[in-house]
């Protein structure tokens, strides 16, 4: 995504992917108590949710291409996001109505046992405006622990051209990043009238009636099956605690198929019904362990599992969590608190479940005392990895940033925990955060916000944890409004964090995404500020022409080339400029930008003098000319472009006559004789240009000489004088590439009575 100097808020690579998102309006309580929770699956599909058209309201997307975003893209993601990169969004229908089941089961041949579960319960729900274009969940449990579609942009790796002046699509969730896709809040209804919800409910029900039947009937499940209904019969104590045994038995591996049909035959129906009726500790600890194997299934199975007994055991394990926290002394209570956060973690994975998830009373809370408890560096983790998947959905951003206890928390945990794990999704966190538009300017207000991203963004070790920091500040500079609030805090240490980064950080998308930040805080109001900055056009220079990575390469060229765009003669940091411009030049990726920069500036009359006098201008100048003459150019287009600009601004130089003695060099005379000599439709205007330079600086008669004498500068206006003379001849009018009139045997006749 691309603006002026103006660009409103980015579009968010969850990188862990700014993306471009409607204004997200916070849901009212009375919301979450007006709605069900329902998650659409498409009956023929049996591993992917499907996405209704008329979805009223969306929870979760993978952007199709960055990143952030992050996503998570990041080293996978959005990560954001940081942030990535896959496709697709993933669809949510609040307000829909599930009706109330009643699930039976055999326990022998004389009784039977039936397991009523109240679904009439309320769940909370939020709606939202849009998708938060990521990759996925950061540390998904069982996939990549840095994928983020971040952007978009920088973080899908999405360019961003240069007009005027460019802003770098933000890294965000997703990863990093990605297009967004706005949804409409309301009721879903199909074109007919007819509940969309409703009937996505039945096909669901469908689905896992089907599902049991299949698994009920294979041979392969008869354990698992056989240790489900041990569990449903075991009555005493000692009975269900030998049942509860031999299911952490049965359940414990790695074959996700084995799990899904653990899960369709009822295993967590049975287990969180036991649970509830569980007050022996270590009772306890085995069930929520055993409760943590059959959660390691497929999505399907999961969302299916959830909708049977999500609105019963959710509340459940947070009201546990609550009592193993502040009873520390209880036996295995780390262990038991471990097993919830990965049950609820395994949840967080899918992500149409985590604004359903965020709804539950107790959520947030539990989630913010990971800063104020004894916790081990294990369950820290886990809470922060868990916290961070559920920021990585665009219906939870506004609610976690604006609890205010939940971000003191964050930050703590980000600046001072001793585990590097923590503090990576900690960072994650303020990334996906940063995605949002709605939180964005907030965010840039606070100090402690931006003093953390900074600390993250250079000290730490880590390679995600400063790809996802230096992603955040890249989306809270997308929005116009907080660009002088980021230049200017702390005498200009967001500019240095940024500046560090994009010179010295051993990871590629680190140094892009710092070189993308540069280039969204530029606009005319923070041009000069930055352009005084210590050393900072240098490091972009350098960046142009040294780093190894091509994109780096690219994005360091627009943040100088749209830094320059806002620079004028009058300002202290002119010289400064041309030197950078200068070494930017030797680029061989920058696809013209640096050589129309030089063009651009030579248009300005009063830009001209100082600009001829320039050390090593005019030399760079003639190299952009002769680059044609190389054979081994990777991009011909690119270079034929470059020799285009170069003669244009030689062409605007000898427009002044202060100029004319000093450019009748060797150097512009050899690029103007090549410029003048080039064949082919692809420089005719190089050609123009060159004749019209030459009959400019032929003005002042004490270059004739010289020029006449150069080699090839006769016969190259003697070919042009035949070229327009065919035109002529041919009724070609002069005006009709070009717009220049025929200036070349006017300009041949002078050099000839010179010599």
């Amino acid at each position: 995504s691309n603006s002026g100097n103006g660009g409103g808020a980015g579009g968010t690579h969850s990188p862990r992917r700014a993306y471009n998102h409607p204004p997200q309006i916070p849901p009212s309580p009375s919301q979450y108590h007006n709605a069900k929770q329902v998650v659409n699956l498409n009956p023929k599909l049996r591993t992917a949710a499907l996405i209704p058209p008329s979805s009223a309201a969306s929870v979760g997307s993978n952007g199709g291409g960055v990143p952030r975003t992050p996503s998570r893209e990041c080293n996978g993601g959005s990560s954001s996001t940081v942030a990535s990169n896959g496709s697709g969004s993933n669809g949510e229908r609040p307000g829909g109505r599930i009706t109330p089941t009643r699930q039976q089961q055999q326990v022998g041949r004389d009784e039977k046992k039936v397991i009523e579960y109240d679904d009439s319960a309320t769940y909370m729900s939020h709606h939202t405006n849009g998708t938060n274009g990521s990759n996925g969940s950061v540390g998904g449990w069982g996939g990549n622990n840095s994928g983020r579609s971040f952007v978009p942009s920088p973080a899908g790796g999405g360019g961003a051209s240069v007009s005027g002046g460019a802003s770098v699509a933000s890294a965000g969730s997703g990863p990093r990043f990605a297009p967004s896709v706005a949804g409409s809040v309301g009721g879903a209804s199909s074109r007919h009238g007819i509940d969309v919800s409703m009937q996505d409910s039945v096909r669901q029900k469908g689905i896992a009636k089907r599902k049991r039947k299949e698994y009920a009937k294979d041979p392969r499940y008869t354990p698992v099956r056989r240790v489900v209904d041990e569990l449903n019969k075991a009555i005493g104590p000692e009975k269900r605690r030998s049942a509860i045994e031999r299911a952490c038995g049965e359940f414990d591996h790695a074959n996700d198929l084995q799990h899904n049909a653990e899960l369709y035959l009822g295993a967590a129906n049975v287990l969180c019904l036991v649970l509830s009726m569980s007050d022996q500790d270590d009772e306890i600890h085995n069930i929520c362990c055993a409760l943590e194997m059959v959660y390691r299934a497929e999505r399907e199975a999961v969302i299916i599992s959830y909708q049977d007994v999500g609105a019963a055991l959710v509340p459940l394990l947070l009201r546990l969590l609550d009592r193993y926290e502040k009873g520390r002394k209880v036996i295995n209570a780390e262990g038991t608190i471990s097993n919830i956060s990965r049950i609820l973690l395994h949840m967080t994975r899918i992500s149409e479940l985590r604004v359903l998830l965020v709804g539950h009373a107790g959520m947030l809370a539990a989630l913010e005392r990971v800063a104020t408890l004894p916790l081990s560096m294990e369950n820290r983790v886990l809470r922060m990895r868990l916290l961070a998947n559920l920021a990585n959905s665009e219906g939870n951003k506004v609610t976690i940033f604006e609890r205010g206890s939940l971000m003191e928390a964050t930050m703590k945990v980000a600046t001072l925990d001793k585990s590097e794990s923590a503090r990576e999704y900690a960072s994650a966190v303020l990334m996906d955060l940063s995605s949002c538009p709605t939180n964005q300017v907030a965010m840039a207000q606070m100090d402690k916000v931006l003093a953390t991203l900074v600390k993250l963004a250079v000290v730490e070790d880590k390679v995600e944890t400063r790809e996802y920091a230096v992603s955040g500040l890249q989306n809270l500079a997308f929005e116009k409004q907080n660009r002088m609030q980021l230049v200017s805090y702390g005498s200009g240490v967001v500019v240095e964090a940024l500046k560090k980064c994009t010179s010295s950080d051993s990871n590629d998308k680190t140094r892009r995404r710092s070189a993308g930040a540069i280039t969204n805080l530029v606009c005319d109001e923070t041009a000069e500020k930055m352009a005084n900055h210590a050393g900072l056009f240098v490091t972009l220079a350098r960046a142009c022409v040294s780093d190894k990575n091509r994109d780096v390469q690219q994005r360091a060229t627009l943040a100088l080339t749209k830094l320059a765009n806002s620079i004028t003669v009058k300002m202290s940091c002119w010289d400064t400029l041309l030197d950078a411009l200068v070494t930017a030049a030797q680029c061989t990726v920058s696809d013209g930008i640096v050589s129309a920069m030089f063009r651009v500036k030579t248009r300005a009359e009063e830009n001209r003098a100082s600009m001829a006098k320039h050390p090593r201008l005019l030399e760079t100048l003639a190299r952009l000319c002769l680059r044609t003459k190389d054979s081994n150019v990777d991009d011909e287009k690119a270079v034929y472009k470059d020799c285009e600009n170069a003669t244009k601004a030689i062409a605007h130089l000898a427009n002044d006559p202060s100029n004319h003695k000093l450019i009748c060099n060797k150097h512009i005379l050899s690029a103007l004789v090549h410029g003048a000599s080039l064949a082919g439709r692809a420089g005719v205007v190089t050609r123009d240009a060159a004749i019209l330079a030459m009959e400019r600086m032929a003005m002042e008669h004490s270059n004739r000489p010289m020029m006449a004498r150069y080699p090839g500068m006769l016969v190259s206006i003697a070919q042009a004088t035949e070229r327009e003379m065919n035109e002529e001849l041919n009724g070609i009018p002069a005006s009709s590439v070009t717009g220049q009139p025929r200036l070349a045997k006017p300009l041949l006749m002078s050099l000839l009575v010179a010599m």
